[in-house]
C-alpha cells in the first residue's frame, strides 16, 4: 500500500511505497524528509573498503561516517562485507541490497536529535564460508585502501591456523590470506598496502593484531619477502570506538518507524547521536581515511590516548561509581538516574569534580569539561535503556581497572578526599552484601527484592559482611592488595569517610545519604 503524507510548509511529500527497503525502492521513492535518502550515484561507488563483521556497531558507526562521507563527495567509496557464517542477517543484506537504515536519537547540547538514513556504503556482504574465492578475488582490486574488523574481543588472539584452508578459522588467519593473496596479485608493489582499523573494545587493538599476523606469517612458513611487506607497506592502527548502538528495537518502535518511513527495514538499527571513532596514525593513514573530514566524531592523529583516558575516567568510571547508588536508591536505568534532581547532582559532581581532576592524563580542563558534558547528555539520552545491572557485571574489576589510579591520582593532586568517589565506594560495598545463595550464584536484596550480583568476588564480600561489622568490612577491603593492586586504606581519611557513608546508608537509607550527602558538598 502506499503511505500519503500531507507535508508541511518548505516540505517535500512523501511518497514511498510500505514494502521492503531496497534500491528498487529508493528509486521509486518521491523526496522525503522522514528519511535521508541516498542518491542513485552512491550506488556506483568502487569498493575501497573490506569490512570483516556485520554487527550493529559497525553499521552505527564506520559504515554510516563512510556513508555520510559519500553523500559529502569526500571518501567516494563502497565496503565489502565478509561475515564468518552464512546464517544471520546475510540475507536480510542480499534481500536490501545491502541497504539498512539508521535511526539516531538523542540529546546534543542540550536538545533532541531525531535523525534517519538510509546507508549505502554496503555494496554487498559475502560469507567466508561458502563464498572465500569470491573474497580473495578482491585482493586484486587496485581501487582497496581500508580494512575495517569488529570480530568481538575474542577475535583477535592467536590461534594455530592454516592460513591455506578455504577459508582459515580465525579472523587473523582470514586477513593474513587475504593480504598474501594481494601481496601476490600485485607483485610485492608496497604502494598496494593497505591500511587496517580494527576496532575491537581491547586496548591497542591494532599493536595485538599486527603482532598476531607476523607470528602466523612465520608459523604458516610465509617468505621474507612477503613478511618484509606485510611490516612495512601496510599500518595496523590502534582504534578506540564509542557509540551506543543497542541495534534492532523493539516491535512497537519497529512498527511506528515502518509507519513513519513508508518501508519496511529487517536490518534498522537504533544508534544515540555521540560518535566516537579515533585512529592512531599519520599523515598518509589521515590521507586514506578521508572520511575523517566529514564528521568531527572521527579523528586520526599520532596518539589516541587521551580519548581512551577520557572514556575510561569519565564514562566508564562515572558509570561504575555511580551504579550502586544509583541501583539502591530505586532508579533501575540511567536515564531515569538522570531524571532525579539529587542523583543528576552526584552523577554530575562525581564526573566533574572527583574523577576529571584524578584522570592520571594531562587533559586540558576544558577539553575534559566538554567530555564530561557530553557524556551527561548520552546519559539522559530518552531512546537508550541502560539499566545499573547490566553495568554492575564484573563490578569489582571495573572498579580497580577503572577508578583506582583515578583516586591515587586525585590524593596527589589534591591531598584531600574525594567524597563523592568515597560515597560511590560505600554504595558498592552495599550492594555487594549477598544474603543468600542459589545454584552458586549470591543475591543481595534491595526494594523487597532479590537481584543477582553478577561478580566473581561476591563470595568474598558475602563472608565479610557475614563476620564483620561495617568499619572493620571497609578497612578489610580497602587494605586487599590482590583486589586493588595498592593498599587504599593508607588513603588519608578515605577509609572513613566510607565508613561513615556506608552507615549512613545502613541507618538512614541510601536516598537519605544521598541527599545529606550532596547538601553537605553545597555548603562548602
Amino acid at each position: 500500500m502506499e503511505h500519503n503524507r500531507q507535508p508541511r510548509a518548505g516540505q517535500h511529500k512523501v511518497r514511498l511505497v510500505m514494502s521492503h527497503l531496497s534500491q528498487q525502492l529508493i528509486a521509486q521513492a518521491a523526496a522525503t524528509t522522514a528519511v535521508a535518502l541516498p542518491q542513485p550515484a552512491h550506488f556506483q561507488l568502487p569498493e575501497k573498503v573490506l569490512q570483516f563483521g556485520t554487527g550493529v556497531l559497525l553499521r552505527g558507526l564506520p559504515d554510516y561516517l563512510i556513508d555520510k562521507a559519500n553523500r559529502q563527495g569526500i571518501f567516494n567509496g563502497r565496503i565489502v562485507v565478509v561475515k564468518s557464517t552464512d546464517g544471520g542477517d546475510i540475507d536480510a543484506f542480499r534481500r536490501q541490497d545491502g541497504l539498512y537504515t539508521l535511526g539516531i536519537r538523542g540529546i546534543e547540547d542540550g536538545r533532541e536529535v531525531e535523525e534517519n538514513v538510509v546507508c549505502s556504503a554496503i555494496s554487498r556482504v559475502l560469507s567466508a564460508k561458502s563464498q572465500w574465492a569470491e573474497i580473495v578475488a578482491c585482493a586484486a582490486n587496485p581501487e582497496l585502501q581500508v580494512v575495517i574488523s569488529n570480530t568481538t574481543e575474542v577475535g583477535i588472539q592467536l590461534t594455530t591456523d592454516d592460513i591455506q584452508q578455504s577459508p582459515p578459522q580465525s579472523f587473523p588467519g582470514k586477513l593474513l590470506a587475504f593480504l598474501l593473496a594481494r601481496y601476490q596479485a600485485f607483485g610485492g608493489d608496497k604502494d598496494k598496502g593497505l591500511v587496517i582499523v580494527p576496532t575491537e573494545l581491547i586496548a591497542d587493538n591494532g599493536t595485538k593484531l599486527e603482532g598476531i599476523l607476523l607470528e602466523l606469517a612465520h608459523r604458516n612458513g610465509l617468505d621474507a619477502e612477503f613478511i618484509d611487506w606485510l611490516e612495512t607497506a601496510n599500518q595496523v592502527c590502534n582504534s578506540l570506538v564509542d557509540r551506543i548502538v543497542p541495534g534492532r528495537p523493539d516491535e512497537a518502535t519497529q512498527q511506528a518507524l515502518a509507519t513513519q518511513l513508508g518501508y519496511h527495514d529487517n536490518l534498522l538499527t537504533i544508534s544515540e547521536v555521540y560518535t566516537l571513532w579515533a585512529i592512531e596514525g599519520d599523515e598518509r593513514v589521515k590521507r586514506i581515511l578521508s572520511f575523517e573530514q566529514a564528521d568531527a566524531g572521527v579523528i586520526v592523529q599520532p596518539d589516541i590516548n587521551l580519548f581512551r583516558e577520557l572514556k575510561l575516567r569519565l564514562l566508564n568510571g562515572t558509570h561504575t561509581l555511580s551504579c550502586a547508588l544509583a541501583f539502591l536508591a530505586g532508579f533501575p536505568t540511567v536515564r531515569e538516574a538522570m531524571e532525579d534532581e539529587q542523583m543528576a547532582g552526584f552523577i554530575r559532581n562525581l564526573m566533574l569534580t572527583d574523577l576529571l581532576t584524578g584522570i592520571p592524563y594531562a587533559v586540558e580542563e576544558k577539553v575534559g569539561q566538554r567530555f564530561g558534558r557530553q557524556v551527561l547528555d548520552r546519559f539522559r539520552n530518552p531512546a537508550i535503556e541502560h539499566r545499573w545491572l547490566s553495568i554492575s557485571m564484573n563490578y569489582t574489576m571495573k572498579m580497580q581497572m577503572r577508578n583506582v589510579a583515578t583516586l591515587l591520582h586525585f590524593y596527589q593532586q589534591q591531598q584531600a578526599v574525594p567524597h563523592y568517589m568515597a560515597l560511590g565506594f560505600a554504595a558498592y560495598l552495599l550492594f555487594m552484601r549477598g544474603t543468600h545463595e542459589q545454584a552458586g550464584n549470591w543475591y543481595g536484596e534491595a526494594h523487597g527484592q532479590h537481584y543477582l550480583i553478577q561478580d566473581e568476588k561476591a563470595a568474598y564480600f558475602a563472608d565479610l559482611w557475614a563476620r564483620l561489622e561495617p568499619a572493620t568490612l571497609v578497612r578489610t577491603v580497602l587494605h586487599n592488595q590482590n583486589i586493588w593492586g595498592h593498599d587504599l586504606a593508607a588513603l588519608p581519611g578515605f577509609a572513613d569517610s566510607v565508613s561513615h557513608y556506608l552507615s549512613q546508608m545502613l541507618q538512614h537509607g541510601v536516598r537519605a545519604t544521598l541527599a545529606t550527602a550532596l547538601d553537605k558538598a553545597l555548603a562548602v
